[in-house]
């Protein structure tokens, strides 16, 4: 918003704010730059598995490159590297902002970062060299597992200490939700470890207790993360409050309620009693109350103001995302009844529900926060809105590429793998089609990526103009004169005062 610099208290805000900023810039940008690193290096590995289920000779002689490997080091520099760093990041920077208070322990969370940098790195090579353990989002050793979950408890005593000592007393929806996060995935993260890498849980028990902990990495931590940040950045860009408090709330408690219960969908048909596989169907049904309350709440708020997005690359990557959670909620819930799941399970539909929720609904609000939080940090604005355009378009693209071609190929992979007649070679030849739009979707992304490594290189060597005016899709003379065509007032896109 803008800041009459003849309103004291406004102006008091401002500086208040910056100071704020100032206490956060090292500790923030460490962990936003090294997240993007990883997402440089999960979107290498992304491509070579691409590529490799439709080309199985591509890099076939390098044991390290082979598919059992790549793939995984992907999931984890992507999952421990990429938006769990970006994540903390944005979760440090909003609970200063919304405290009121500088951010406390900043040497301890500067180590914190290398700590994590360096864990994920040991981990990431041992996959590569043959050492993982074939658990899906937890195959790093053990030996690498469980110190990483130390970070947690640092980010749960920050968290705590944090809302103890706020100078402001109003506890917004962000907070609960980032609150939420820093209680509930450290829980998780540390009970699926202790029982997956112990005799504590052996067979079917194992099986159950990996899909637990992976189908809740995105909804106890990622999902948190990204609605903060939605409810954050939103109302803020435009210049308005949430559509509704009581709402919102809902949405929290009814997503810590239903969530927690929905991983054992994925092991309808599997050797678990009925009842449990049940609870999981359950959960992912009830999981349209959170779904719908945030879908209402967003687009209440956006309401009249979706012409915005035209010019704010902060509005325009949040509400992509956005959108993207409502769907890829609603397509979960369907996929637990188990008319949908007997065809989609086991195919390359559920890689395509997967990557709408982490990339499209996550990352993208990851992306979208970033573009909002870095200028204020460093006290300058982005070096180009050309490379912004073409990193939300070849990644929004790629992305509704990747999760159509994928979603749709895979329902006919599940359709004829449960045909007896249809050998399964012709089922292999149907989907290479599908695979190369995979991988011709994910090189779009991978563009998107660079363009955006490049941003944020540019903006930590402080390439950019100081923050007088935001870097905007268009310029703010051009932003006002179509605000002013169409009747509405100027967009808050975010200078130096929002």
């Amino acid at each position: 918003m803008e800041t009459d610099p003849r309103d004291p208290g406004r102006a008091a805000d401002v500086r208040e704010r910056a100071v704020i900023d100032r206490s956060a810039r090292e500790v923030v940008l460490l962990w936003y730059g090294s997240s993007v690193f990883w997402l440089l290096l999960g979107s290498m590995l992304a491509l070579v598995t691409s590529i490799k289920l439709h080309t199985p000779g591509f890099l076939a002689d390098w044991e390290w490159l082979t598919f059992g490997r790549v793939r995984p080091a992907h999931l984890n520099t992507v999952i421990y590297g990429w938006a769990s760093m970006s994540g903390v990041g944005t979760l440090l920077w909003l609970m200063a902002r919304l405290c009121k208070i500088r951010l406390p322990w900043r040497e301890g969370l500067i180590l914190a970062g290398i700590y994590w940098n360096a864990m994920v790195a040991i981990g990431t090579f041992q996959i590569l060299v043959g050492n993982g353990t074939s658990i899906e989002w937890l195959e790093f050793p053990w030996w690498v597992s469980i110190p990483l979950g130390v970070v947690f408890l640092v980010l749960i005593a920050l968290t705590v200490k944090m809302l103890r000592t706020r100078r402001e007393k109003h506890l917004y929806v962000s907070q609960w939700y980032l609150f939420g996060a820093t209680i509930w995935f450290p829980f998780l993260y540390v009970a699926a470890t202790v029982l997956i890498h112990s005799p504590a849980a052996t067979g079917v028990a194992k099986a159950t207790a990996n899909w637990w902990f992976a189908h809740n990495v995105l909804g106890l931590w990622l999902t948190p993360i990204g609605l903060a940040s939605a409810y954050y950045f939103i109302p803020k860009v435009l210049g308005r409050p949430i559509h509704s408090y009581y709402l919102s709330i809902i949405g929290f408690w009814s997503l810590a309620l239903f969530y927690n219960w929905a991983g054992t969908h994925h092991l309808i048909g599997g050797p678990l009693p009925a009842w449990l596989v049940t609870v999981g169907t359950v959960g992912s049904m009830m999981m349209f109350v959170p779904v719908i309350t945030v879908a209402v709440n967003h687009h209440l708020t956006m309401a009249g103001h979706f012409s915005k997005m035209r010019f704010s690359p902060t509005l325009r990557f949040i509400v992509f995302g956005a959108m993207s959670y409502t769907v890829v909620s609603v397509q979960g819930s369907l996929t637990a009844l188990r008319m949908v799941n007997e065809v989609g399970h086991f195919t390359h539909y559920t890689i395509a529900h997967a990557h709408l929720g982490v990339y499209s609904f996550y990352s993208m609000i990851a992306f979208g926060s970033m573009y909002y939080v870095m200028p204020r940090l460093v006290e300058r604005e982005w070096v180009s809105s050309r490379l912004i355009k073409i990193h939300f378009w070849a990644c929004a693209v790629g992305m509704i590429m990747y999760w159509v071609g994928l979603s749709f190929g895979g329902w006919i992979q599940g359709l004829m793998m449960n045909n007896p007649d249809v050998p399964f070679m012709d089922v292999v030849q149907r989907m290479i089609p599908y695979l190369w739009s995979r991988s011709i979707a994910g090189t779009l992304m991978t563009i998107g990526h660079v363009s955006f490594a490049i941003l944020v290189w540019k903006m930590i060597r402080r390439e950019g103009a100081w923050l007088v005016e935001p870097t905007l899709f268009v310029t703010r003379k051009d932003a006002r004169e179509a605000a002013n065509a169409s009747h509405l007032p100027a967009p808050a896109t975010g200078g130096h005062a929002s």
